[in-house]
């Protein structure tokens, strides 16, 4: 199964990827990841592209696509894969037919944004191994610091309630459009927001007609 994941920053795009990929058997690509490794590794597309996450502005196709083909050629990825984070825009979406690169489904979680903000402003990353909770529905052992390594947590730039907006902004403008571009050709799937990562990953589940 090769699907797009499309919602909102901060719908759970990136934990139901990782609840598919599981289950499927599928990797996850995540340009996210692999674009916020090559931040912090500090790589001269990592630089680049660390201009644009900063300022909750998109990183530019020629980045994206690149990153991405390279990445689905891979041997993982000959059974599928779950695109995560990619495409953002219409020109992303057309270069990927134009490359052959072809989805069965594109599946999109329905969230309003004052849930997002909310959802989002409560995440604390670790500075030294990467670990993500979140102050209400995944929070660590002792406030504040990591339960893996003991380091101290922090909100993410892109994390901030000022900048999820600017990034939601963004969304609205550039991203939202894609769910009509599948609509039109029979592939997109929508998905509402339920109360927990459970119960959206049934909804997921009864949606694609899979059992999860």
């Amino acid at each position: 199964m090769r699907l797009i994941l499309l919602g909102a920053p901060g719908a759970g795009k990136g934990t139901q990827a990782e609840i598919l990929s599981r289950k499927l058997g599928i990797p996850v690509i995540s340009t996210g990841n692999i674009l916020r490794a090559a931040m912090k590794n500090g790589t001269p597309v990592g630089l680049k592209a660390k201009e644009y996450v900063d300022n909750g502005a998109l990183v530019p196709d020629d980045v994206i696509i690149g990153i991405v083909e390279e990445r689905l050629a891979e041997s993982d990825c000959a059974n599928g894969y779950i695109l995560d984070g990619m495409p953002r825009t219409i020109p992303q979406a057309e270069a990927l037919e134009e490359r052959g690169i072809d989805i069965d489904c594109a599946l999109s979680i329905d969230i309003d944004d004052e849930t997002i903000v909310q959802r989002m402003s409560g995440r604390r990353t670790c500075l030294n191994c990467g670990a993500t909770y979140h102050v209400v529905s995944a929070p660590p052992k002792a406030e504040g610091v990591c339960d893996n390594c003991g380091s101290e947590l922090t909100v993410r730039k892109d994390d901030a309630p000022e900048t999820v907006r600017n990034r939601l902004e963004v969304y609205h403008r550039e991203t939202e459009p894609l769910l009509d571009f599948y609509a039109k050709r029979g592939k997109l799937i929508t998905v509402e927001n339920q109360p927990s990562i459970e119960a959206t990953t049934a909804a997921i589940a009864g949606a694609l007609g899979i059992d999860l």
